[in-house]
């Protein structure tokens, strides 16, 4: 199998370029912008191999995308490439609305005028596979029942609006064009890797400098946090098995209030880390409350009852035990994360062209 990927140098993504070289024959053509997010470091062990190929490119160029279907030839798309942090989308929606709804709308097209053009027996075995968020459901503040996959979208911010947009082209091209999609939307991701913008990484990195650690309001705010890794390896399962037409949602079955992730990963870090920064007697002592993001949804939780029952996925990981292999992970890896809050991460992208 030959993968079209996009996003593959983002966090999620590139756990994916990572776990299907290290982990089947398939090849992988990455396909990445290389905005803020994308980062080559979080590839450097697979960058070697003969079965990834990367490629410089943005969804959003129509011509481009054109020539890597006619070049590569591949028998899926994963399509990962987003702007995804909700802070940044409420700053500046525009970035938004152009990568995740007209590039998708492109990448779409491309896809579908690529796979109409194909021979019967690859047309049918060729697979469009949108990866998505549990975001679009929008707020469970009301109520104890999870999300599923026929539950109505209500999203919140420019982020979520703008990636229902992009669920709702997909379902549009299988019903009116026929092309053989399959949808996923997933919970609240962590691991290795992770850029250090989002919760878990922003704990992390600010607990070992000695820095406030701070949460939104209360920290009452819940999420189902997802290892990902597993999310890479369930990606991987509904591109090979995932029936067309159909939406799975993937989920950590880890149900956690902001405050209690906070707390966790202070409890791991006194006893991973336990030499602090100067004046810090307890990394606890830091966390700080700050005002709430506008419109900030309360609660989201992921019933994945479906994809475990048709197609046999689960995660490996609780949280307890996905926790403490992220908090290690940069223990261990300070050369990444270094390069990313200096800025240095950028120069790997010198060279990389198409």
């Amino acid at each position: 199998m030959k993968i079209l990927l996009t996003g593959g140098a983002g966090f999620i993504g590139s756990a994916v370029v990572r776990y299907v070289i290290k982990n089947t024959s398939y090849t992988v053509i990455n396909v990445d912008k290389l905005t803020y997010a994308g980062n080559l470091n979080s590839l450097a062990s697979i960058s070697d191999s003969d079965r990834y190929i990367f490629e410089n490119a943005d969804i959003c160029d129509s011509k481009v995308l054109t020539m890597l279907f006619q070049k590569y030839n591949p028998d899926a798309v994963m399509h990962l490439a987003a702007e995804s942090h909700v802070d940044r989308s409420i700053d500046g929606p525009a970035a938004f609305i152009e990568t995740n709804i007209v590039g998708t709308y492109l990448l779409l097209e491309a896809a579908r005028n690529y796979w109409n053009a194909l021979p019967s027996a690859q047309k049918e075995a060729f697979r469009f596979h949108h990866i998505s968020t549990d975001e679009v459901y929008g707020d469970l503040h009301d109520t104890s029942e999870l999300f599923i996959e026929t539950t109505s979208y209500s999203p919140s911010s420019p982020y979520s609006a703008s990636k229902a947009s992009s669920d709702h082209l997909v379902r549009a091209w299988h019903r009116t064009f026929g092309l053989p999609v399959i949808v996923t939307n997933c919970s609240n991701n962590y691991g290795p890797f992770h850029f250090p913008e989002k919760l878990i990484p922003v704990i992390i990195l600010n607990a070992l400098a000695g820095r406030p650690l701070p949460v939104y309001g209360k920290g009452n705010q819940i999420r189902d946090w997802l290892y990902v890794e597993d999310h890479a390896r369930a990606l991987l399962t509904v591109v090979k098995h995932g029936v067309i037409g159909e939406t799975y949602n993937i989920g950590g079955h880890n149900e956690k209030q902001n405050i209690e992730v906070v707390n966790t990963l202070c409890d791991l870090l006194e006893e991973l880390a336990p030499v602090k920064p100067v004046g810090v007697g307890y990394y606890k002592e830091l966390i700080t409350y700050v005002a709430d993001r506008p419109g900030h949804d309360l609660r989201y939780a992921i019933d994945a009852g479906k994809i475990e029952r048709e197609l046999g996925w689960k995660p490996e990981e609780n949280f307890e035990s996905g926790l403490r292999k992220t908090v290690q992970w940069y223990l261990n890896n300070k050369d990444w994360w270094q390069a990313v809050l200096d800025g240095s991460y950028r120069l790997e992208r010198l060279g990389h062209s198409r």
